[in-house]
């Protein structure tokens, strides 16, 4: 039989949930285990604690808290539970982080616009101006080929079954994220791709072609190539494509950014150059925005990898390329409206990052730009189902677009 440690277990109990009420590490490799397990924790302590609790009345009656040490243990669970506790109200809590900046940017009334845009999208749909929309989850609706380059050029398209096919629906591009070296469509974004469609929005959530295998900038090039797709093919699937915004996560969050600001550069574009590829709106989240800057929490570590295994070239001896690839190197006083997003306890990409694109952006653009930091959230906030936070972020962005779209038919 093994050994039973109730008191090196109760030790790491601890040691996890204080890495989700603030991450032991912010610099450094170190941070890459403080968030492999911090995320979890963060997005679902529910799960834990409840876990948690209930293992631990298993373990006491096997005997695991009797004596001092046991005693000891106990005691460090009990405070374990009470830092899960606190993680799960910080996350409950959070929803007016996503809607204040909302309302700073937009103005006063965005909420009474977007909502007068989200009518008559359940018009199209069928559903009652004033019904709620049913509360389930929007499945993938098929699969694409988007580009040349075969099962990494794959795309899943999102929309209800009885959107019609001549309904005119908003689109959204959503760029999966990985550090440019996996870029799996699935499973990420799934609770912004599900309550969007479900609000009559047609979806594309692609893969592309990652590092090192491959070599910057292919990965922009795909994106562009499934921006000129979309535009080409997606009113067959119901979806506007006079009306295609774009998203991702992390390193999806830089294409994203980095694609809305380059709209038709054949830099990106080789061998489709005249492909329109503009977007309406971009909504990059805990992005890479400065692939340049060697100042900061983690940038050195991050200009080695990139030139390790991304773009392959020394920045000394090729600073454009990396100039060129930074959207911060790209502002632009014509650049769609932008929602920044980003979590104030990230431990891969420091919030400095996107605080410092959100302000350059903004004394350039012409357009609406938001920038909502949302406290105590660790990198990749969005992901799980169960997260008060991945149901808020989803909601602020379907309020974001739907704001944009109301902004356009008025003007149009």
């Amino acid at each position: 039989m093994a050994k039973r440690r109730p008191l090196l277990r109760a030790v790491a109990e601890l040691a996890n949930a204080a890495n989700g009420v603030r991450p032991l590490a912010r610099e450094g490799y170190p941070t890459i285990p403080v968030f492999a397990f911090g995320w979890p924790t963060s997005e679902m302590s529910q799960l834990y604690l409840a876990g948690s609790m209930i293992d631990a009345v298993r373990r006491g009656i096997r005997g695991d808290f009797r004596g001092a040490r046991g005693r000891i243990a106990l005691l460090l669970t009990v405070i374990a539970w009470g830092l899960l506790g606190l993680i799960h109200h910080r996350n409950v809590t959070s929803q007016p982080h996503f809607e204040q900046p909302l309302r700073d940017a937009l103005g006063a009334h965005y909420q009474q616009i977007a909502d007068k845009a989200r009518s008559n999208r359940r018009r199209v749909i069928g559903v009652p101006p004033n019904d709620l929309v049913r509360r389930r989850y929007v499945e993938r609706a098929g699969t694409v080929q988007y580009g040349p380059h075969g099962k990494v050029n794959m795309a899943d398209i999102w929309r209800r079954a009885d959107l019609p096919r001549d309904g005119k629906a908003p689109v959204l591009l959503q760029v999966p994220g990985g550090a440019w070296s996996i870029g799996m469509r699935r499973p990420q974004a799934y609770p912004l791709l599900s309550h969007l469609a479900d609000h009559g929005w047609v979806c594309v959530s692609i893969d592309y072609r990652v590092s090192p295998r491959n070599t910057w900038p292919d990965h922009m090039v795909d994106v562009k190539r499934a921006l000129a797709w979309i535009k080409e093919h997606i009113a067959e699937y119901g979806g506007d494509p006079d009306f295609v915004a774009i998203s991702g996560g992390s390193a999806g969050g830089h294409l994203s950014a980095l694609a809305a600001l380059t709209a038709d550069d054949p830099q990106f574009q080789p061998g489709f150059e005249d492909a329109d590829t503009s977007v309406v709106a971009a909504v990059p989240v805990y992005g890479r925005y400065d692939w340049v800057s060697a100042q900061g929490n983690g940038r050195r570590e991050f200009l080695g990898f990139l030139q390790k295994f991304v773009v392959k070239l020394p920045i000394l001896a090729n600073r454009q390329v990396y100039v060129d690839a930074s959207p911060s190197y790209r502002l632009r006083a014509d650049a769609p409206p932008f929602f920044i997003l980003h979590g104030q306890d990230d431990s891969i990409i420091p919030v400095p990052e996107g605080r410092e694109f959100a302000e350059a952006l903004r004394e350039v653009s012409t357009s609406p730009v938001v920038y909502a930091e949302i406290p105590h959230a660790q990198h990749a906030f969005d992901f799980y189902y169960g997260s008060p936070r991945a149901h808020y972020t989803a909601q602020a962005i379907e309020t974001f677009l739907f704001w944009v779209r109301a902004q356009r038919n008025s003007a149009g």
